[in-house]
């Protein structure tokens, strides 16, 4: 039902270097609170659902979460969206490589990726 995003974050050494260790700037469902530091990171869930059986309870979720990261610069955003995927692929699989591009919003740099989750119960 939630991805391991968070403890995957906390677990990474490259990750607490690039959106720092207290806090560590990777924020669920695009919550921010005030102004977070740069680079940054937002995710959310976009689509899941649970593997059924006609004998049991589902044992597992499979799910689809959109991950966008924020950066002042071009090297810093390049160096922590690495940093997540390198944290997330054990785990996880990307699925997409979305847009790089200059968040109209935020007038930060940003770029956009997707990872597939199968999360025991």
């Amino acid at each position: 039902m939630i991805p391991p995003i968070y403890p995957l974050c906390l677990a990474s050494p490259p990750v607490l270097l690039a959106f720092g260790a207290t806090p560590t700037r990777v924020y669920p469902f695009g919550l921010i609170e005030g102004a977070p530091g740069w680079p940054y990171a937002v995710w959310q869930t976009v689509s899941g659902s649970p593997e059924n059986y006609l004998a049991q309870r589902p044992d597992v979720d499979a799910l689809t979460t959109q991950v966008d990261v924020y950066a002042k610069n071009e090297e810093s955003l390049i160096q922590a969206a690495k940093a997540l995927r390198d944290a997330f692929e054990p785990r996880g699989y990307i699925t997409r490589w979305g847009s790089q591009m200059l968040d109209p919003e935020t007038k930060l740099l940003r770029l956009s990726f997707d990872v597939d989750w199968l999360v025991p119960r």
